[in-house]
């Protein structure tokens, strides 16, 4: 009983003072200690999630089957593209034909046949004529020896042109008569004098284009020839020159972004007979035989670089020369640096290279063809040729090559007459070793097709280790040569050549003869010889033409007592069908 009645005194007690603190007009401010604990926080590491009274089954993994739903494809067909245009495609005849006569009765004739417009296919041939009937003379009008001569030709070409391969063939026959005119008498019969060579060529090329990037591309290329002379009689076939030449060429080569990584092998053979071996028909004139092949490996890696403005070629041919009684092989080097300045306007280089030249009776007969031929073969050899200099455009119209050489060269071919023998008319081959020096500069200039000028000028100078001077070679060469397109209607040519510093080899003293290390030698003057040529147009399928030969009339000498002709004129027309 009392403590219930306690509980209505404090309860009255705690009303009176609570209602007593609101109506208080004054702040009150109340001070107290307490000790109090705080949980230390943490965080929740699970996610939220979505508890689902109902669970999902377990979705079994099965294996892919292959399953191909046959599917069609249907091409809309698309109109050809047409344009308008007035111009038409020039029209292409397969024949043209060149006929002509000039004077001291020279009769030329030359016909051509080719195949017109076609994508994959090329095919043609050709026959040439030139003949000379007129006599040669002196600046003091001597005659010489009879010097007619008759030059035919015929070839027969083709070639297929795919998408990954190229194959291309012809053949070619050659037939060159002539006469050893060099000496002063007109009364030597014509047959006691006369030559024929007779060439019989055939080759085959296959380019293989499969891409010019990250592909093996491959080259090859098969030349053979047959060469003859003429027979001194028909009891006499075996005495005279017989060359058989082949020439193998293959290159492979590879493309990698910057770079290219190529290989060349190659083989020449050439087998070359006069008469009977260990024989003798006259003096002067024994059997020779010479079988020599050619075996040829160069590597090398092309490259590019600093925005392609600098190219380089690193290789080293490899080269064995194979004979019956010697082998020999040879390393030579192959490197070369270009450098394009102010964007292509001046390009510097330097390089250096070497090889092996293989001298036949064919290609010293395209030298001179009053060579004789029964010859001692020896092989070029080129040990290093270092050579440097800058070309570039001096307009977008005229381009320029300035440059230098220094080689050394041995076994180099030489042509000399026996002034005092039986063949003074005839060039022997003599051998030696120089070192060769050459500076050299040309000069281009071109506006379109309308007019075109080049010209070339070059400086050499022989060091020679037996003989006194390089007989027959110039010392000084400059050539010219332009065209001019009037309205293409009037077609103008015009060519011209210039050469000093050349002497002969002779065995007796004389007028104007000099000496030097023992040997006489006389010089051979200078050649001026300017060409001038006119073609008029009648029609795009008519012209007419005028030939000026050696206009400024030089009875020079080509070689050592061979003048030409002084001035010739020769006239013709041409036509299309």
């Amino acid at each position: 009983m009392k403590i219930k009645n306690m509980k209505y005194i404090l309860t009255i007690i705690a009303l009176v003072f609570v209602s007593g603190v609101w109506s208080q007009q004054d702040d009150l401010i109340l001070e107290m200690r307490a000790y109090r604990t705080v949980e230390p926080a943490f965080r929740i590491l699970a996610h939220p999630k979505i508890i689902d009274t109902v669970k999902a089954a377990q979705v079994k993994a099965y294996p892919l089957l292959f399953f191909q739903v046959p599917t069609q494809i249907t091409l809309d067909t698309i109109d050809a593209a047409t344009v308008e245009t007035t111009e038409k495609l020039k029209q292409l005849y397969p024949f043209y034909a060149k006929v002509g006569v000039g004077s001291t009765i020279m009769p030329m004739g030359e016909i051509y046949f080719s195949s017109t417009r076609s994508r994959a296919y090329e095919y043609g041939a050709n026959i040439k004529h030139l003949s000379s009937f007129g006599e040669i003379k002196d600046r003091e009008k001597v005659a010489y020896a009879p010097a007619q001569y008759d030059r035919t030709s015929g070839t027969v070409y083709g070639k297929i042109n795919e998408r990954n391969y190229n194959l291309a063939g012809a053949f070619n026959y050659q037939n060159n008569g002539f006469h050893y005119y060099g000496v002063q008498n007109d009364s030597l019969s014509k047959d006691s004098i006369a030559q024929r060579f007779q060439l019989y060529n055939g080759s085959a090329e296959y380019n293989a284009n499969r891409g010019d990037s990250a592909r093996l591309n491959a080259n090859v290329k098969m030349d053979y020839s047959n060469f003859q002379s003429r027979k001194l009689s028909d009891s006499l076939t075996d005495w005279r020159a017989r060359e058989n030449h082949v020439n193998l060429k293959s290159r492979l080569w590879y493309n990698n972004r910057n770079e290219r990584f190529y290989g060349d092998i190659g083989l020449r053979y050439n087998g070359y007979t006069y008469g009977i071996l260990d024989s003798v028909m006259s003096a002067g004139d024994t059997g020779i035989s010479n079988q020599n092949t050619i075996i040829d490996f160069k590597p090398g890696v092309w490259t590019q670089m600093l925005d392609n403005r600098l190219k380089i070629e690193i290789g080293v041919g490899i080269t064995a020369d194979l004979h019956a009684d010697k082998n020999m092989v040879y390393l030579y080097p192959h490197a070369e640096f270009k450098y394009a300045m102010f964007k292509d306007i001046f390009i510097p280089y330097v390089g250096i290279k070497g090889g092996l030249k293989q001298n036949t009776i064919q290609s010293l007969s395209a030298q001179n063809p009053f060579v004789r031929v029964n010859q001692r073969l020896v092989n070029e050899h080129n040990p290093f040729d270092i050579y440097g200099g800058f070309k570039g455009t001096l307009s977008k119209r005229m381009s320029f090559n300035i440059g230098a050489s220094f080689a050394h060269i041995e076994n180099k071919a030489l042509f000399t007459t026996d002034t005092l023998g039986v063949y003074r008319n005839q060039f022997n081959v003599i051998y030696d070793t120089l070192n060769l020096t050459t500076i050299e500069g040309s000069l281009s200039y071109q506006m379109s097709e309308k007019l075109k000028i080049d010209g070339n000028a070059r400086f050499y100078s022989y060091e020679m280790y037996n003989q006194a001077r390089a007989w027959n070679l110039p010392q000084f060469q400059c050539l010219i040569r332009g065209s001019y397109n009037l309205y293409d209607k009037f077609l103008i040519n015009l060519d011209g050549t210039l050469e000093t510093g050349r002497n002969a080899l002779v065995y007796a003293a004389g007028e104007g003869v000099k000496k030097e290390n023992g040997q006489y030698f006389v010089s051979l003057g200078t050649i001026v010889d300017i060409n001038l040529g006119v073609e008029y147009r009648y029609s795009p399928r008519v012209s007419a033409f005028l030939q000026l030969n050696n206009v400024a009339a030089q009875r020079y000498n080509r070689w050592y007592n061979y003048p030409v002709q002084p001035f010739q004129v020769m006239g013709g027309v041409t036509a299309r069908f």
